[in-house]
């Protein structure tokens, strides 16, 4: 039986792609941008519901992978992707859910062949495989997906 595989691209607004047991992918972006009226860490919680009705739905976890960010574009946005992090590894460490981080190049050059590329190439490239993701973020959940895959694959 396959194993049911998260992939993450983590931020205010998270894609994600889920490989579920009858190796349906089934993907989107949610948003956890702070709403009016909720203090700094509500998201964060939010976040955490968020993965454990995903972890319900999707009949348990066995495997996730998150898209490694070394360098943000600006403070806020490093401290939101810092404050995701330590709500998922924790997440993860409580489920005894195996969990690796992938640097953004390494999806980058397996879904374009650079490891440079842009959101425009890396849309261009999931649109290539079949999917219609709603933003840049779900698409790269999809890549990091499919590396993931790979990985298996070649294991």
């Amino acid at each position: 039986m396959t194993r049911t595989l998260l992939a993450l691209d983590l931020g205010t607004t998270t894609g994600w792609a889920l490989r579920t047991p009858d190796r349906r992918i089934v993907s989107g972006s949610q948003s956890f941008k702070p709403q009016r009226f909720e203090g700094g860490g509500m998201r964060f919680l939010r976040f955490v519901r968020w993965l454990d009705e995903l972890q319900t739905l999707s009949g348990g976890m066995q495997q996730l992978a998150f898209e490694e960010v070394r360098r943000h574009a600006s403070t806020d946005a490093a401290h939101a992707y810092g404050g995701f992090l330590g709500q998922l590894s924790a997440w993860c460490e409580q489920r005894q859910i195996p969990y690796q981080g992938v640097p953004v190049g390494t999806i980058k050059k397996h879904a374009t062949g650079k490891g440079n590329a842009n959101k425009d190439a890396m849309l261009a490239a999931v649109r290539g495989w079949g999917y219609a993701p709603v933003d840049d973020n779900e698409a790269d959940a999809l890549a990091l997906l499919h590396w993931a895959i790979a990985q298996e694959r070649s294991a």
